[in-house]
């Protein structure tokens, strides 16, 4: 985990304090990890020349995990005074992204043995464990 991700919101003012710390940097960069992996994925599906008609869906649901990953490291990113069905809503977005995605390319690394979506997969199922346990001890604290 990048150390500075971990010492930002020790660094804050008023830290929320609705998180566990550790919870919440790895789940920010388990968040901009998988935009990253998302966004290569569908660049080396678009790649995948003679397979491209068969891989249309999996473009498509590697690039709105991308935008949902990332949109929700940067909004778990804000600590001061968080609106918390707002920090919810947007945890379980990223948690069912992550999932039609990651079950999308596991299936495409299965099936068809594209090696990036299988690299895709894992880093899909990572951020949905992480928001998981994020939204979990939110639900148990606020």
């Amino acid at each position: 985990m990048p150390q500075n991700t971990q010492r930002m919101p020790q660094t804050h003012p008023n830290p929320a304090s609705v998180f566990d710390q550790g919870a919440l940097a790895e789940c920010i960069d388990a968040c901009f990890e998988c935009a990253n992996v998302c966004s290569s994925c569908a660049d080396a599906c678009l790649g995948e020349r003679e397979h491209l008609m068969h891989l249309v869906h999996c473009i498509r649901l590697n690039l709105d995990c991308a935008d949902v990953c990332g949109a929700t490291g940067r909004v778990l990113s804000r600590l001061t005074q968080p609106d918390l069905n707002v920090l919810r809503a947007q945890l379980q977005a990223c948690l069912a992204a992550c999932k039609a995605c990651g079950d999308e390319c596991e299936r495409h690394a299965r099936e068809m043995n594209m090696t990036h979506c299988g690299v895709c997969a894992e880093s899909c199922r990572r951020c949905e464990q992480a928001c998981g346990q994020l939204l979990g001890s939110m639900s148990a604290e606020g």
